[in-house]
């Protein structure tokens, strides 16, 4: 039987004194009906008959196999104490409400088979939708099984005795536009209506924040009467999938407009004729969960008491939770305890475990090892360097280095000289860095660069010697609340805005994780990202903290996945930090290694996980083998928040889930008032507990918008904050938070978080450009690699280059757009807002068409690679085009020199890209490789081919 069947069906019952006469009930009935009759051996009030007329009331009509299918199924139940029911069923496309009541008069001999007490109005005019579309019930958290699976759950105050409304359905409709406009969080829920004799109505009712109770009554009546009303409108769906079915029943008459419930969470009211009601929740649990069903009864029942009882109260001050309620929504955000005892600060907690194994290794580099005593030591020379140049607490330094030794050494000294470092990545543009370094407010730069005017600067080597003949260190006096670093990150205004963290939110993100990671001194860590990536805060004190062995990745070796899995496996690292775009590039490298990695832990973060990349990765290392452990972070709460133990199921259900939050941090889900937003449905991410930065440096607007206080702490006196992250997502009842993408403008690429305001006011700086917007492509068929930045401006003069040329002087390489496109004007909405649907596609290049490829062995070899670079980027290429220009980027970079080792190319260092970025060029060196080099049959590896030096200024294009 099909498994809507029900919904097709309509059911009357009618009470009957024995003795009901079967044969003249089957002859009134007529030769299109068939009657079934059963005595039964117990009252009509015992629980077995309320069960019986359940069943009998809830059974279709089958669909008719023929002519002689019955059109009414008649069941005729007799009952020991001399009562019976007699119950017509029938498809309501033979007949409907009108015909099934007439019948039901001629049968039992009554003038007129009609509701008890006082109809309901309007409904009965209802003109029946022929079927009700699925709905977009997100927040349901349904298990997606079989649709046609039924179950139903009462509320505490299944029977409403109250009598606030003697039974007006209005009161119902107006509590589900009010609750579901918080579960939608939209001020127009489509809400669905079912008359009594079955109509179906579903409408978008408004519901104003400013409205009263009482307007919100107003509406629902004129929803129930069909009058017509601005704040009433015929809906389409998309629509939430919550209906209210009213029914009406008495001893002697009850009426089923449907044989299942109609929609996936049905609220059924029983009207009684003494103006009294029965209220049951009917549910589909491939579409809500039990949770759900239940939580979304107990907010409308408390929502409609507000409306009966408060027709004056504010829609915006109506509360879904009671104090229990409260408790309810805050617990699944809330960790399992507190991170542990503070127990001093970053560089206090290193002392410690260097002095416990001074001749451990802490650190592994091309350069040598570095053990715990040895670190520790040389920090504590240039510490003292520092202090000799007037460095102390409270103040600010900036690191500029290259990912070696020495720059863990420096940060370690700033640290111990009481002050902050400030990460400047030496990639970056000039202007950016003396930017950061006069927003900080710097004392002192350590770099070895000498193109910083304006900034004092000191090379390592400087601050050793001053280090050697200086004195000791002055007492320790810096606390767990003292700022430890200062990271950018990039600004919506046009400027990177600087993040204050201090030292106990460090060592609370160590105490919280060490102990669920395993972490610990058998452990070897990499190095790999950026300095000034707020990933690196946990790659260098989760392991330092943890005294672990700290590999330090070459910039080369972390952009090419063979050659950094070479790393993994000599180096045998056991917990690996990864971008989920990075690893992917990994995962892809490891499938023809012949060995296996030793990594036991990979922590994935910096941007959202396709979980279903992972498959080929826990084909290899299963999760008995190696954990996988999705965080969601922010830079503002300490790099992570939350963990989750990625597994096959969450990579097959393509889950969002980014896990609970870590012990002492905890996440709430508001609406876009700023109030709870119940489990399950979808709002603003906050973030309150261990992790909470300080500010916002020298932004104390931003930072009173963004960090805000906790209404929600246990102690409302204690001043604990709460970051307003911009992220959306849903708690689930369980306490595990899916992330759902931005609620703003702001991107994140490959790990970094990218205001597109920054580089539209960067752009606009040019003298050339009047007007400019930029735009986030993304290609489906290639994959998150191809994602890149796109820029449309509007000229005065000069060309395109030029304008990019400005905007890679003014900004670091990963937010550089990859294309400029030049617009007569940009597209506009009617609103006067950039309509981005309406922006061409971008301008690729400098293709200026194919043309027959020449006859040289270079321009063969060019062609050959040509095709190559179009089956990876996805868009035509000419010889002379820059891959860079083409939207290439490190990751396209990774899948070009891959592709062509599989398509049988010489094995090429990735720099080589870098440094010859056409395809004439590329060809230019590979056919001088050998008299064979550039053919794609011959495999042969090049040889002999010297290191260039690295530019690495230019060449970045940094996770």
């Amino acid at each position: 039987m099909p498994s809507n069947q029900g919904l097709r069906c309509h059911a009357l019952r009618v009470r009957l004194q024995c003795p009901a006469d079967q044969r003249a009930i089957a002859r009134l009935l007529g030769s299109d009906a068939r009657l079934w009759a059963a005595d039964l051996p117990f009252a009509h009030d015992h629980d077995l008959a309320e069960r019986r007329r359940e069943a009998e009331l809830s059974r279709p009509v089958p669909e008719s196999a023929g002519e002689s299918s019955p059109v009414v199924r008649a069941v005729l139940l007799r009952y020991a104490d001399a009562v019976a029911d007699l119950i017509l069923s029938a498809r309501r496309a033979d007949l409907d409400y009108r015909m099934l009541s007439a019948l039901t008069a001629r049968v039992t001999g009554r003038e007129k088979a009609g509701f008890p007490g006082r109809p309901i109005t309007g409904p009965v005019a209802w003109q029946e939708q022929p079927s009700i579309p699925r709905p977009d019930c997100d927040w349901g958290l349904g298990d997606g099984g079989d649709y046609g699976r039924i179950a139903w759950c009462e509320s505490p105050a299944a029977s409403l005795d109250d009598r606030l409304d003697g039974g007006e359905p209005a009161g119902w409709v107006a509590a589900l536009a009010l609750t579901l406009s918080r579960y939608d969080d939209s001020s127009e829920p489509v809400l669905a209506v079912v008359g009594h004799c079955g109509g179906v109505k579903l409408v978008r009712a408004q519901v104003r924040q400013t409205a009263t109770l009482g307007d919100l009554i107003a509406s629902a009546r004129a929803i129930l009467s069909g009058a017509p009303d601005a704040a009433v409108t015929e809906a389409a769906p998309p629509w939430s999938g919550a209906g209210l079915l009213f029914t009406f029943a008495s001893a002697d008459y009850e009426y089923r407009p449907f044989l299942e419930p109609p929609f996936p969470l049905t609220l059924v009211v029983t009207l009684i004729g003494d103006g009294t009601a029965r209220f049951l929740c009917r549910y589909r649990p491939s579409v809500v969960a039990r949770e759900l069903a239940g939580q979304f009864t107990s907010h409308l029942l408390l929502a409609r008491r507000q409306v009966l009882e408060l027709p004056r109260q504010r829609v915006s001050a109506t509360e879904l939770f009671g104090p229990a309620g409260k408790s309810y929504v805050v617990a699944p955000g809330q960790p399992a305890g507190p991170p542990g005892p503070e127990t001093g600060t970053i560089h206090q907690r290193f002392s410690v475990v260097a002095g416990k194994r001074p001749e451990q290794v802490a650190l592994s580099s091309a350069t040598g090892p570095v053990s715990y005593g040895e670190l520790d030591r040389s920090s504590g020379c240039l510490a003292r360097g520092l202090v000799a140049l007037g460095i102390g607490r409270g103040d600010r330094v900036g690191v500029c280095l290259e990912r070696t030794p020495e720059l863990i050494q420096a940060v370690l000294a700033v640290l111990k000289a009481g002050a902050a470092y400030v990460p400047l990545d030496p990639a970056y543009p000039v202007s950016r860095l003396e930017l950061m370094i006069g927003d900080a407010a710097a004392a002192v730069v350590i770099t070895a660069r000498e193109d910083l005017p304006g900034s004092r600067t000191v090379t390592a080597g400087e601050l050793k010697s001053l280090g050697g003949t200086g004195s000791a260190l002055p007492p320790d006096t810096a606390g767990s609340a003292d700022p430890a670093y200062i990271i950018f990150t990039s600004g919506s205004t046009g400027r990177p805005k600087g993040v204050v963290v201090p030292h106990g939110n460090v060592t609370s993100l160590i105490d919280a994780t060490a102990g669920d990671f395993a972490l610990g001194a058998g452990d070897t860590w990499t190095l790999f990202h950026s300095f000034a990536f707020d990933f690196s805060v946990w790659e260098i004190w989760g392991c330092l903290l943890t005294g672990g062995r700290l590999v330090i990745v070459p910039y080369w070796e972390s952009r090419s996945p063979d050659s950094f899995g070479d790393l993994l496996s000599t180096e045998r690292v056991t917990v690996l930090s990864q971008t989920p775009s990075a690893f992917a590039q990994l995962i892809e490298a490891d499938r023809g290694r012949p060995g296996k990695l030793d990594v036991r832990l990979v922590v994935l973060g910096g941007e959202a996980l396709s979980a279903r990349v992972l498959l080929p990765w826990l084909d290899r290392y299963p999760e008995s083998r190696c954990a996988v452990v999705n965080m969601f972070g922010i830079t503002e709460t300490t790099v992570h928040v939350t963990a989750e133990t990625t597994t096959r199921r969450h990579a097959l259900s393509r889950s969002r889930s980014v896990g609970r939050p870590l012990r002492g941090w905890q996440v709430y889900i508001l609406d876009s008032m700023g109030r709870l937003a119940p489990p399950g449905v979808r709002g603003e991410i906050y973030v309150a507990g261990a992790g909470v930065a300080q500010c916002y440096l020298n932004r104390p607007d931003l930072t009173s918008e963004r960090f805000v206080a906790d209404p929600f702490s246990s102690s409302a006196s204690d001043g604990r904050r709460m970051y307003r992250s911009g992220d959306r997502g849903r708690m689930r009842p369980d306490g595990v938070l899916e992330y759902h993408g931005r609620a703003d403008n702001q991107i994140k690429l490959r790990g970094f978080r990218i205001e597109p305001a920054e580089i539209r006011a960067a752009l606009l700086e040019c003298p050339m450009v009047t007007d400019a917007a930029v735009a986030r492509h993304h290609d489906d068929l290639i994959g998150d690699a191809a994602d890149r930045l796109d820029a449309y401006v509007v000229l005065c003069g000069g060309t395109t280059e030029e304008v990019r040329e400005h905007a890679a002087r003014l900004l670091p390489a990963h937010m550089v757009p990859a294309t400029v496109t030049a617009l007569p004007a940009l597209p506009l909405t009617a609103n006067g807002k950039l309509d981005t649907a309406r922006l061409p596609a971008p301008r690729l290049g400098t293709s200026a068409g194919a043309a027959a490829p020449a006859e040289s062995k270079a321009d063969q070899v060019a062609w050959r690679l040509a095709t190559l670079w179009t089956d990876v980027l996805g868009t035509p290429v000419d010889l002379d085009d820059n891959f860079f220009d083409l939207g290439g980027n490190s990751l396209l970079a990774v899948q070009v020199t891959g592709t062509m080792r599989e398509r049988g190319w010489p094995s090429l260092p990735l720099r080589e890209l870098y440094r010859h970025p056409t395809v004439r060029m590329l060809a230019e060196l590979l056919s001088g490789a050998g008299p064979a080099a550039g053919s794609p049959e011959n495999g042969e590896h090049l040889a002999g081919h010297s290191a260039l030096a690295e530019s690495v200024g230019m060449v970045r294009d940094a996770l």
